[in-house]
């Protein structure tokens, strides 16, 4: 199944969803663990070490851009999974080839947009 000739406009929608889903991943790294205001908690302290452990500084929550560009990064995520899975493409494919040309059709955008990148190993 290598090799497979994918439509233009399956294999930018497919890019696209890469490129989406990496700015929504280092999007949510970035904002306080909360999305509302809530105050922290204390850690607990290890009776023979004195270590604290766990417990959380409070949180300011996010702010109203935080919100709108994690809303926007995930409507535009599934949007573009809806358009890739229901592309008529897929009913040219043998139905026992699908999983595997789906498979294919993210390899090959997937590193595509890692050359893009600049990005030769994964983290």
């Amino acid at each position: 199944m290598a090799g497979t000739a994918f439509p233009d406009d399956l294999r930018a929608a497919q890019t696209r969803l890469h490129q989406a889903a990496s700015e929504l991943a280092a999007l949510l790294r970035t904002p306080p663990w909360s999305v509302e205001s809530l105050p922290g908690r204390p850690g607990t302290q290890h009776p023979h070490t004195g270590e604290v452990t766990g417990g959380r500084e409070r949180s300011p929550g996010w702010t109203r851009d935080q919100q709108d560009a994690v809303r926007r990064l995930r409507r535009e995520c599934t949007d573009l999974s809806a358009r890739i899975t229901t592309h008529p493409f897929w009913s040219t494919v043998e139905a026992e080839q699908r999983v595997p040309t789906r498979t294919e059709l993210k390899q090959v955008t997937k590193a595509a947009v890692a050359a893009a990148l600049g990005i030769t190993e994964a983290a």
